[in-house]
């Protein structure tokens, strides 16, 4: 009788995974059980970039059984100083491509969904709605406003994290405790905060914020511990530095607060001031205009105007002879100092917020308007002469 009824039972763990986890397991948090539940649970994470790369790593490590990717990128050479969860022969494949493959060669008992594309309004609900954790490592405030307010809709955990140059932050969100909104009611100004491609990150910073992020999430699965509710983590890995920041939940929050307005996911694109991405097809057909930098540097010496729209604390640390500062949140207000009957090329950090001036001179009549192709980096990595200093 005792052989049959072990015969029935099932063994909480294969013999494999009982080696595989076994440092794991030893864990009083953990054990058999707990160990169990993370090869039944399902993680979503939003992003394989600086964030989601070591979050997927350590949680497919820990036995996660189910891990969603979404991201609509191919890897480039500049992402693998931080996107540890690709390597040089991925450059040119889909992140969710070879983010998965990482994955399963780390840990074959994980399932990897992927999902090779942007979140968006449409998309975002059915993606997220059958995980249970959802950890958010998108570099950008639409993507994070979306996932924010889906969560809340769906009631589901979200764990998020954010990195630029030396500085980390990351804080956990629960369903009826608060949400992102309740801590960022407002995104800010586009431009004032700059992107990891136009302020720089530090890579092992990624490591150590996404890190964080996947403990959050083993935590929220376990039902053990003390996670980031209502605290904001905030670490400056230059100094050395942490500090936590307590934030309640908003009982005026359009999202999750006692009368919610906004009941639906909107546009979220308009929502951060970015209506650009959607109106691109107002000028040439959706295509900005630009040059290569060499190209761009003989039109400057034949008399073009170059226009810098970086801000100055970038002017001053390195800038292009002859060129002129006009950040780029100031560039309506002075269109006047930019003639219009000269070609003017435009300039950034990487061609991204010069992009966006092309369009708006464009649509002001300004038709020799020309974007230069990966701005200050990509004119210094041709070794084009740039000045330093405050001049």
């Amino acid at each position: 009788m005792t052989a049959q009824l072990k015969n029935r039972i099932a063994p909480l763990l294969s013999r494999e995974q009982m080696e595989r986890y076994s440092r794991q397991i030893l864990l009083e948090e953990i054990g058999l059980a707990g160990q169990r539940r993370l090869l039944e649970s399902r993680v979503l994470v939003v992003g394989a970039g600086g964030l989601g790369s070591p979050s997927s790593l350590y949680l497919a490590a820990a036995g996660v059984g189910t891990i969603g990717i979404v991201d609509g990128d191919r890897v480039e050479l500049n992402n693998l100083h931080r996107q540890i969860v690709h390597t040089t022969r991925d450059v040119g494949i889909p992140k969710t491509q070879s983010a998965g493959r990482t994955l399963l060669d780390l840990n074959p008992d994980v399932s990897v969904i992927p999902f090779q594309t942007t979140l968006t309004s449409e998309n975002a609900l059915e993606i997220i709605k059958d995980f249970d954790v959802i950890v958010n490592g998108s570099d950008n405030f639409p993507t994070r406003y979306l996932v924010n307010d889906a969560c809340v809709f769906l009631k589901k955990p979200l764990v998020d994290a954010s990195i630029l140059k030396w500085e980390g932050q990351a804080t956990t969100f629960l369903p009826g405790q608060g949400c992102y909104r309740c801590l960022f009611p407002t995104p800010p100004p586009p431009g004032v905060v700059p992107s990891c491609a136009e302020g720089g990150v530090l890579g092992a910073l990624a490591g150590f914020m996404g890190t964080l992020q996947a403990t959050e999430a083993v935590k929220l699965l376990l039902g053990r511990g003390r996670t980031l509710v209502n605290r904001l983590f905030i670490f400056d890995a230059l100094e050395n530095d942490y500090r936590i920041v307590r934030w309640a939940r908003n009982p005026n929050c359009p999202v999750c607060g006692d009368a919610p307005t906004i009941r639906e996911l909107i546009d979220y694109d308009a929502f951060c001031g970015l209506p650009g991405r959607h109106a691109v097809a107002a000028t040439d057909g959706g295509v900005v205009p630009e040059m290569d930098p060499e190209e761009a540097y003989r039109l400057v010496q034949e008399g073009a105007q170059l226009i810098d729209v970086r801000e100055p604390w970038e002017w001053a640390q390195a800038r292009i002879p002859g060129a002129v500062l006009i950040p780029k949140g100031d560039v309506p207000q002075r269109l006047t100092e930019i003639d219009p009957h000269r070609p003017v090329l435009v300039h950034c950090a990487v061609g991204a917020r010069s992009a966006d001036v092309v369009k708006l001179l464009r649509g002001a009549g300004y038709g020799k308007a020309f974007n230069v192709r990966g701005g200050i980096i990509e004119w210094m990595n041709q070794q084009l002469p740039v000045e330093t200093g405050d001049g």
